[in-house]
Formats: structure tokens, C-alpha cells, sequence
């Protein structure tokens, strides 16, 4: 994405223009257009009805309950959930029968209190309930650059540990959604890679109960399935049973620790990449909320293919639009604050860019005549 600041520039306005009623995108490429607005207004909008029941994959991360009421407008945690179920029905009116709803939320705790909120499970089972969704999985996302958090009970009382995972509920109308975990295979760990070369290891039922099977490890397919829990490796056993790699160990007769690669992780801090460093460049705040790419990556890999069109209604920075561009995917967002949606324009190649709104323009650097700009922003 360098051509940003290398070869092209974009001026965008301080504010939404006020000629803007929304009705084109704040910008779109070939495969996909960002939107400004109320998701629950823009999706029932001509511009997105027309995509009712062809959507394969919502990926999105809503707002969290109980964060800044400034933020999140003053919802209480009751409210947060009917607002949260209220979405339901209008993302099923969206997808395909065979296609997946994934949301990531956050933990809650009460406020001033050293206890959790349980309305984060509440709102997902409302949010199930009243659009008659089938939970297909739920994951776990684990945040090992979090910082630790609620500061009042971990860092000052110190009676509560870093709170450092977040839910994630696959959904569907569909029991058999379309997925192909063969899509998501991640690399072998060593001693797996050297299992399956020799062929030999010890057969039969484990301490953990697992019974295995003589030609159970033989086979190379390709990669290890990972599971719906990431990043475990080094979490001293609690309870002193048997550990996954303790498990590992034993099968594969090595004594050597090493960690396993088959797992779903990952870390948003990347200070350096490309859509941080367009906001910077032009003065505009970073969202700090940021899905990261490997956990959208995962999940369009897993529940899409090419030419499928993917949707984030709560786009934020449009990772999701990004990951699914990459992935040779459609893709729509849609997006609330002016300034994260126009700005989220930097996790997009310049030359991809086919129309933007009066707000945003882009032109050659130095050439400030918009005129004659590469795109023509629309009208």
C-alpha cells in the first residue's frame, strides 16, 4: 500500500458532507463499497436490499456493552441486549441458507464492581433466539498483547487476573452451513512433521482416555485442523491433568517441549501497518477497536469462497472489506463515524479505488487539481 504515500494522496473532509444522504458508498472498489450510517437504517436502504439473502458471511465485531456511555450512547446493559437482538432478524433477512453469522464481543464487568456482567451471554442468546439461529461453534479468541485489564481489580487490588480472551459465536440458519475446515489447516508442529515421516509411535488408550489408533497418525493431510481454543500452549495445568503437549509428548515418544502451531491466536498490535500509518499521515485518530487480520482471515477462509460476498455491519476500519478483498471476495461495510469509515480507505490500494463520495478525493501527489484525479469521486 505504499503507492499512498509514494505516488497518490487523499483529501478528506473533516465531516460528512452535508449532500450526503448515503445513498452511494463512501468509497468502493471493484469487488466492494463502504457505507455511512446506522447499520439497522443502511441495510434495509435500496442500495443493500438488493443483497437480502445473498450475503454468505456476516464477520463483525459490535460495540461492547458497558464501555464509555459517550461511546455507545448511553445504553444500559438490558437495553444493550434487545438493541444486540434487535440486529438478528435484519442480518438473517441478509445471509444465504447456508451462510454464517460471526460475531466477536468482548467480556463486561459491572461497573465499580469486581464482578462480570453476564450480558454479553445474554445479548448472544437473545440475539439466537429471535432470529431461530442455530449456534454452529463457539471460539475463543485470545488477546496475548492485551493489556491487563479491569485495572482497578487486577493491577491495584490484585484480585483478579488479565482479562484477556473474547467470545466468538458462529451462527446459522443453517445446521450445515457451508465450511471446510481443509481450508483453515494449519502447519504441522516438528514432531508431528517427524511422526508422520517415520510412521512410528505408541498405539493405544492414553491417560487422557484418547485411544489411538495404529494407523491413526500415518496419514499426511496436509496440515493439523486447528481447534476453536487458541493459544493455550504454556498454561500450567491447573488441575494436574494431563496437558495437551504432555499428550503430544507421549505420542510422539519426544521429550523435547515445543509448542503447537495448530491453534487460533492473534495479536492486534502491528504499529506499523498500513492503514495506522494512512491515518497518521493525515491526522486522523486510529480506531481503537480494530478487528485483527488473522481473525477475519480465519473465519472468511473457513466459511467462504472466491466470489462470495462478505458483510460487516459494524466495519469500524474495515478489516473485514480489506481481508475479503485479499481473498479475492465481495464484500460491503457499513459504518456510523464519518472519520473511521472515510479513513478506512488507507487499507485499500489507491489504483483499486473506483469511486469515492464528495467528501473524499484522490489524486496524484503534488497534482492538487482533483479534476484530474485517477478517480472520479461521484457526484
Amino acid at each position: 500500500m505504499s503507492d499512498w504515500f509514494e505516488t497518490y494522496e487523499a483529501n478528506i473532509a473533516l465531516d460528512r458532507p452535508l449532500a450526503d444522504d448515503g445513498s452511494v458508498p463512501v468509497y468502493s472498489t471493484a469487488s466492494g463499497a463502504m457505507y455511512l450510517g446506522q447499520s439497522e437504517d443502511v441495510l434495509r436502504s435500496k442500495p443493500l436490499k438488493k443483497f437480502a439473502g445473498k450475503v454468505q458471511l456476516v464477520m463483525t465485531s459490535p460495540p461492547f456493552p458497558l464501555n464509555t456511555k459517550k461511546a455507545y450512547g448511553n445504553r444500559t446493559q438490558d437495553e444493550y441486549v434487545e438493541w444486540f437482538a434487535d440486529f438478528a432478524p435484519i442480518l438473517r433477512d441478509m445471509v444465504t441458507e447456508d451462510g454464517s453469522i460471526v460475531i466477536e464481543i468482548g467480556n463486561a464487568w459491572m461497573p465499580g464492581r469486581p464482578v462480570m456482567s453476564v450480558h454479553v451471554m445474554k445479548a448472544f442468546l437473545r440475539f439466537l433466539e429471535k432470529a431461530d439461529l442455530h449456534l454452529c461453534q463457539e471460539f475463543i479468541w485470545y488477546n496475548p498483547a492485551r493489556l491487563p485489564s479491569p485495572i482497578e481489580w487486577v493491577n491495584k487490588e490484585r484480585s483478579r487476573v488479565k482479562d484477556a480472551f473474547t467470545r466468538v459465536w458462529w451462527m446459522s440458519p443453517n445446521e450445515r452451513p457451508k465450511a471446510d475446515n481443509r481450508n483453515v489447516l494449519r502447519e504441522y508442529s516438528p514432531s508431528m512433521k517427524r511422526l508422520i515421516k517415520s510412521g512410528k509411535y505408541n498405539a493405544g488408550l492414553r491417560p487422557s482416555a484418547h485411544n489411538i489408533g495404529a494407523e491413526s497418525f500415518k496419514t499426511d493431510n496436509k496440515g493439523a485442523i486447528p481447534p476453536n481454543v487458541g493459544n493455550v500452549d504454556g498454561i500450567p495445568s491447573i488441575d494436574g491433568t494431563i496437558s495437551q503437549q504432555q499428550f503430544e509428548q507421549t505420542m510422539t515418544q519426544i521429550s523435547e517441549f515445543e509448542e503447537a502451531t495448530n491453534l487460533l491466536k492473534a495479536a492486534n498490535t502491528v504499529s506499523s501497518d498500513d492503514y495506522r500509518k494512512f491515518c497518521l499521515n493525515q491526522g486522523a485518530k486510529v480506531h481503537p477497536a480494530r478487528m485483527p487480520k488473522s481473525l477475519a482471515d480465519f473465519f472468511v477462509k473457513f466459511l467462504t469462497d472466491k466470489g462470495d460476498i462478505v458483510l460487516d455491519p459494524f466495519a469500524g476500519s474495515n478489516t473485514t472489506g480489506a481481508v475479503a478483498e485479499n481473498l479475492e471476495r465481495k464484500w460491503l461495510g457499513v459504518e456510523a463515524d464519518w472519520k473511521y469509515a472515510a479513513h478506512s480507505i488507507g487499507r485499500f490500494c489507491p489504483t483499486s479505488i473506483v469511486s469515492t463520495c464528495q467528501g473524499i478525493s484522490i489524486g496524484s501527489r503534488g497534482d492538487r487539481k482533483t479534476a484530474d484525479s485517477t478517480v472520479k469521486a461521484q457526484e
